[in-house]
């Protein structure tokens, strides 16, 4: 035969199994040694730009479990990367816990506020929800920005640097330690996302998402899957909050705006809604392509000096941009594109 016609399975471990060709653990293997190298092959400003990605990755990969995978649209991440933030800095800093039971806190309060905020979605779709989750993100945006006794009054929290049971992180292995945190930390959130929906939970997640009705009249819970959805979701999202008030150390409001939440819808947009794998991708693209128009400002600023005046004004045309050619060319963004270069090459030289 010129070439595979598909995938056979011949028991029921063999399907279960995320990979199941050698082409896969090839690109596995390429993908586990490239994350290994970048460490020692980065400078300290690109391995700063890395720790960034993998922050969003875990923000992403959560924010597409209630989008994209349950199918209630949510406009709140920047005021659940807030509450994980936050959280997180007082409990560490004022109240002496450790960094990581911290953050754990911090991960569980912020799943319990976006049980509560997901309480609308028990009864609001599309638009309605949106909206509702959008009161959301302006809620905790006015409370972090006018409650005096988060900040002390200074608008800002200072954190010290990251302690982990005694180990201290030095400042000048500062990118480098971090990267290591974040990687282990990221790679859990991938696997434990794309292994919810090898389970009736997340399957339930799916089922409401394609029908909500014809779920419930096979046994779905609608109340427990959608509020569990909310608060895994914001589990992650608040995961990634804490994260970065600890990387960044410090925590303003000014990091968790409106923009924020848009940002990180267009994560999963771009990348590929309901795909754990369009997640990561998203998180790449949205998070290095500023880097690149940056980039292209220096080279061209000779040139052109009112290109650097207007960065910000480009940066946001570029995004919205791009958003709108993914919405009409492929709405399934990075993670289909993937997928018909792979067939492509995997039936080549057929058409399919």
């Amino acid at each position: 035969m010129a070439t595979a016609t598909g995938i056979y399975h011949r028991s029921y471990a063999s399907e279960l199994k995320l990979r199941s060709t050698r082409a896969e653990y090839l690109r596995l293997g390429l993908m586990v040694l490239l994350l290994l190298v970048l460490p020692f092959i980065l400078d300290n400003y690109w391995l700063s730009i890395a720790n960034t990605i993998l922050i969003a990755v875990i923000g992403a990969v959560g924010l597409n479990i209630l989008v994209g995978y349950t199918g209630q649209i949510s406009l709140g991440a920047g005021g659940f990367l807030a509450v994980g933030a936050y959280s997180s800095a007082i409990l560490s800093e004022r109240m002496g816990l450790p960094a990581p039971l911290a953050i754990v806190a911090a991960v569980i309060l912020t799943a319990v506020i976006g049980t509560f905020f997901g309480l609308p979605g028990l009864r609001l779709k599309g638009l309605y929800l949106a909206i509702a989750t959008l009161a959301s993100q302006v809620i905790i945006e006015f409370i972090i920005r006018r409650w005096g006794w988060l900040t002390e009054g200074k608008g800002y929290i200072t954190l010290d640097r990251m302690n982990i049971f005694g180990w201290q992180l030095s400042r000048d292995s500062f990118e480098q330690s971090w990267y290591w945190i974040l990687l282990v930390l990221a790679t859990l959130a991938v696997m434990g996302a794309r292994n919810l929906f090898r389970t009736g939970l997340g399957r339930s997640f799916m089922a409401v998402r394609d029908q909500d009705i014809a779920a419930e009249a096979i046994g779905v819970n609608l109340t427990r899957a959608k509020l569990t959805a909310f608060a895994v979701s914001s589990g992650f999202i608040g995961l990634a909050g804490a994260l970065t008030a600890h990387y960044n150390e410090t925590v303003t409001w000014e990091a968790y705006t409106l923009n924020v939440s848009i940002l990180y819808l267009a994560m999963i947009i771009v990348g590929g809604m309901g795909s754990i794998a369009g997640a990561v991708y998203g998180a790449i693209f949205m998070t290095l392509l500023p880097v690149l128009i940056r980039t292209v400002a220096d080279v061209v600023g000779p040139a052109a000096p009112w290109l650097s005046n207007q960065l910000p004004a480009i940066q946001n045309a570029v995004f919205g941009l791009v958003i709108i050619l993914f919405l009409i060319i492929e709405p399934r963004g990075l993670n289909r594109l993937w997928e018909r270069i792979k067939e492509y090459f995997r039936f080549w030289p057929f058409r399919y």
